[in-house]
């Protein structure tokens, strides 16, 4: 007979409703995704202003531009298993003062140098706060619900850069391309203001780490009045791990570590597709006939394309979610496929663009949902983390790659049938990844064992 004095602290998540509490915790973490999406996209937005006040190439502006992408990686590698260590609320708040603080400092920039070096600190901040923005709000999301709800949240970042391109169209002329800087830094200083005082660290970190149970109480009365008494916390995951192991022994674990690959390679793919074609379709598509204007309409179609996200979602909560994501990959490779097959005909490149944007960036942004699962609570953190943080490196690997079969003398069709080839990659590491689950399931099932406080 199971004890009455320990409650599991999972099967309490997955029974109450979600709460206010739990609500409020999910909007303090999607301003985070909002402005994370804001000040990773503001550098592209104040680039030509740039050009003119400081009299730049577009060479030398290069730099600038991709600083950022280094530090989302270096930031995101490092503070996974920071977080694992520490706690999910003490990495995700210095995070946002780290971007803050560098997005407010960038714009007193007087030179290109200082601006490159703020730039990639500013990336570290942003690259270690999704990763932990997710990871947090995975660990608070009755399980029947926790793909919807995160892929819910975010939707923040294309939203923040879509809001950024509109600010700065308004703020540039009226105080400058400073102003956007100005705006994206003073934002998450107040927010850290906000996390400080409200955010809670995650019960299930709280319980693996074995804290005080008053602690952990305290927390759960916030989000259900109807708290049982117990003496004792513990948590029975459906993911587990060797006792003792956490952060990259989990993640690098034998039962993990065919299934961590796979992630990385997908989320990495996934990028090449995304950064490849943002990049450099308006320029294929204007050397393929297309008039400038009507090349960066249609090729602005393809962000657009998120708007899948919570459908996928919640399609990965009723359905097997390594199955819904990589038929997203799929089809969205044959999208891709079909955008080099159509360019002759507007009317079909433009619907070829908008499903594939459709589909490759449900699949990309709904990846962080499918890693947080795929962990138990002492590997998450690492595990979204440098799913996140390799995968960056592929978005600097799609732009050298167009780039190379564009100097190579490569035909259109050619080009993108090469890109599309990365979501069919894809596609195979999400089904190899999910027989690389089960028995991961079957090595695991022997060695189970309840973290209980």
């Amino acid at each position: 007979m199971e004890d009455t004095k320990t409650v599991d602290v999972l099967a309490l998540i997955n029974t109450r409703p979600f709460s206010r509490y739990q609500w409020l915790v999910f909007a303090m973490c999607f301003v985070i995704v909002l402005m994370d999406g804001f000040d990773t996209a503001a550098i592209g937005f104040i680039a030509p202003s740039l050009v003119t006040e400081w009299n730049l190439s577009r060479a030398a502006l290069a730099p600038v531009l991709s600083a950022a992408l280094f530090g989302l990686a270096c930031g995101a590698i490092s503070s996974g298993p920071l977080a694992d260590r520490y706690g999910r609320r003490l990495v995700l708040i210095v995070s946002v003062l780290v971007f803050g603080l560098a997005c407010l400092s960038s714009g007193y920039a007087n030179d290109l140098t200082g601006l490159i070096v703020l730039r990639f600190v500013t990336g570290i901040g942003l690259g270690a706060a999704m990763p932990n923005a997710v990871t947090l709000m995975s660990e608070f999301c009755p399980q029947s619900r926790r793909a919807t709800i995160v892929n819910m949240m975010f939707c923040g970042f294309p939203l923040g850069a879509a809001f950024g391109g509109f600010l700065a169209a308004w703020m540039i002329p009226q105080f400058g391309w400073r102003g956007v800087l100005y705006f994206g830094g003073a934002v998450p200083l107040i927010l850290t203001a906000m996390l400080v005082l409200v955010l809670p660290e995650s019960i299930q970190y709280m319980v693996s780490k074995r804290k005080p149970v008053e602690r952990i109480r305290r927390v759960l009365a916030r989000m259900t009045p109807e708290v049982p008494p117990a003496e004792a916390f513990t948590m029975h995951e459906s993911v587990m791990h060797a006792a003792g192991s956490g952060g990259a022994r989990v993640v690098l674990s034998r039962s993990y570590i065919l299934g961590s690959s796979m992630l990385w390679l997908c989320y990495f793919m996934g990028l090449v597709i995304f950064y490849g074609l943002i990049n450099w379709m308006p320029v294929l598509l204007r050397d393929a006939g297309l008039s400038p204007q009507r090349a960066a309409m249609v090729s602005a179609l393809f962000p657009l394309g998120g708007v899948g996200t919570v459908l996928c979602g919640m399609l990965m909560d009723r359905f097997n979610p390594n199955g819904v994501v990589a038929a997203a990959y799929a089809l969205g490779a044959i999208c891709v496929y079909a955008i080099g097959q159509t360019v002759g005909n507007v009317g079909l490149l433009v619907c070829a663009v908008f499903i594939a944007g459709v589909l490759v960036n449900t699949a990309q942004a709904s990846m962080p949902s499918l890693a947080a699962a795929f962990y138990p609570t002492a590997g998450r953190g690492t595990g979204v983390a440098w799913m996140l943080g390799v995968g960056r490196f592929g978005g600097i690997a799609g732009s050298f790659l167009v780039a190379e079969l564009s100097r190579q003398q490569m035909s259109l069709p050619g080009i993108f049938s090469v890109v599309a080839a990365a979501g069919a990659v894809s596609c195979v590491a999400l089904l190899f990844k999910q027989l690389t689950s089960r028995q991961a399931a079957r090595s695991d099932a022997q060695a189970r064992q309840p973290a209980v406080h």
